[in-house]
């Protein structure tokens, strides 16, 4: 069989495939240029199987690397690793075209750290995310373990050199956090003898000993101008910057929006925020339009329901790393010193302090739970906080 699209001539057994791959490809964002290019990768293969006589219900994962040191040896130097014959094989996959990936058989190992991240999501409540980084903390301390990794003889001495251990290397609260989460899960597992939670040393909370960081109005407007808006990227990142610096989101809830989630006519939005917790809060018109004019020139229509996309193919959802880089970025771009995403929402809620805005509606703005946690920003009211202070009744130095 032979098709030809995009110029692009193919033989072979997947020759009948060429019409769906094409169109997936679209879907996702690429340009011609670049579509063409995996088309020409698919004709590779097509041929090359041809030549080993080989269906596509043979191409196992042993198959393609032999087909990409084969790829090597003919001289070819793109698209000769996995990564750039993903696109295809993930196709082919999802088709049933060709088998699925080989998986090796879950060891002990990971048949635990599963049950613990059903345990965290399910009867803890933990946020995706936060699920991940005591996943993380678990399998470091298993490996870890003294002689052959058990639990049931696990001392509070040996729980206090890991962590001390850990702790040189990594944050300590996310260390502590981490192994006081999964000590409580092994107990209440049966996995350990004794409840070993409690010798975890709790980590000193100083994050309400220093001024919350902000960056002022003035570094705000540079970041904004820094987006040229007559591209794609630039409405995106302009977009995302007001949603930051305006109206106080995180990164996560910045992602997590979705084309649902924004009520035009009423003016305002959903914001899925931590535990699945969502809120109902006005847009404001100025930051609906940057909103509007990355939806209208520049999102595409991706097959995804986020509001934010990456640029380039695939049009896959933009993430909280994606985020993170993009106000960096625009940093690098104003000729300013990088601050990361949750710095400018420490510059909304300052900003409404010094427009006059109480505390109470900070935290409605913000959508903390407590009112402690917005009580950081009192101390940045220096107009408030003056009447409070007491004169210096010591020497004048």
């Amino acid at each position: 069989m032979v098709a030809r699209p995009s110029r692009v001539f193919v033989v072979g057994p997947l020759a009948p495939h060429v019409a769906g791959f094409r169109s997936e490809l679209a879907l996702q964002g690429y340009r011609p240029l670049a579509l063409t290019c995996q088309l020409r990768v698919l004709a590779h293969l097509s041929r090359w199987m041809a030549g080993q006589g080989l269906e596509p219900a043979g191409l196992d994962t042993e198959r393609i690397e032999q087909f990409l040191e084969a790829r090597r040896a003919e001289g070819y130097t793109l698209w000769t690793s996995p990564k750039g014959v993903e696109p295809l094989v993930r196709y082919l996959r999802s088709c049933e075209i060709v088998p699925p990936a080989s998986v090796p058989p879950p060891s002990a190992v990971d048949l635990l750290l599963d049950e613990f991240r059903v345990y965290l999501l399910n009867e803890r409540g933990i946020a995706p995310s936060s699920t991940t980084s005591y996943l993380h903390v678990a399998r470091l301390f298993i490996h870890a373990l003294p002689g052959d990794g058990g639990l049931r003889e696990l001392t509070a001495v040996e729980v206090l050199g890991f962590v001390a251990e850990q702790c040189e290397v990594h944050n300590p609260a996310y260390i502590a956090c981490g192994v006081r989460s999964f000590l409580r899960f092994c107990h209440l597992r049966g996995l350990t003898s004794t409840p070993l939670a409690g010798a975890v040393p709790r980590v000193a909370n100083r994050r309400r000993s220093k001024l919350p960081v902000s960056v002022d109005a003035a570094t705000i407007k540079k970041l904004l101008q820094s987006c040229d808006r007559r591209s794609a990227f630039g409405r995106r990142d302009f977009a995302v910057l007001n949603l930051l610096a305006r109206l106080g989101l995180r990164a996560g809830e910045v992602v997590a929006m979705e084309l649902g989630d924004i009520d035009w006519r009423a003016g305002e939005r959903v914001v899925r925020g931590k535990g699945g917790r969502r809120d109902r809060m006005p847009l404001p018109a100025d930051v609906g339009q940057a909103v509007a004019a990355w939806l209208s020139h520049g999102r595409g229509s991706p097959a995804c329901r986020n509001v934010f996309t990456r640029v380039r193919a695939p049009r896959r959802p933009l993430t909280s790393a994606g985020v993170s880089a993009l106000v960096s970025a625009a940093c690098r771009r104003a000729g300013l010193p990088e601050v990361n995403a949750h710095r400018l929402r420490h510059a909304a809620a300052t900003e409404l302090l010094r427009a006059g805005a109480n505390l109470e509606e900070i935290g409605l703005v913000l959508r903390h739970e407590l009112a402690l946690t917005t009580s950081i920003y009192a101390k940045v009211d220096l107009a408030c906080l003056v009447p409070l202070a007491r004169p210096w009744e010591g020497p004048r130095p």
